[in-house]
């Protein structure tokens, strides 16, 4: 898990905006159903943008807000509480995970239990 989650604190923290990898997994013109996407809070107004493309469907957003903690604590505690906001009218699930808040719309859920590496334990020994 912790690997993980240095994965996308290096994904956030390191690259630029505009800047990106793109890395060709299916076949052309195919539309995904569900979108995980990106977002960098560096101001209180980037919010809106996460807003707009939770309420547009099927997106789950991945939101870095170390820039807006280290720039302003109380404008980081007004934006995370418009996003929970969001999300619970759209019965959606929200996790925080060091300087990464995960949303998801009402069909996904974030598991809060003590960590992959016990639940793949659990699984290895029903086999």
């Amino acid at each position: 898990m912790a690997n993980v989650l240095n994965w996308f604190n290096n994904l956030f923290s390191t690259k630029e905006e505009g800047e990106y990898l793109e890395i060709e997994t299916g076949a052309p013109g195919e539309k995904a159903k569900i979108l995980v996407k990106p977002f960098v809070l560096r101001e209180f107004d980037d919010v809106k943008y996460v807003l707009e493309t939770l309420r547009n469907g099927y997106t789950i957003a991945l939101v870095d807000v170390k820039h807006l903690r280290d720039k302003d604590v109380f404008e980081l505690k007004r934006a995370v509480s418009k996003i929970k906001k969001t999300c619970d009218a759209l019965e959606g699930d929200i996790a925080g995970f060091d300087n990464l808040i995960i949303v998801t719309p009402s069909f996904a859920k974030i598991y809060r239990g003590r960590g992959a590496a016990g639940s793949v334990e659990k699984v290895e020994e029903r086999k």
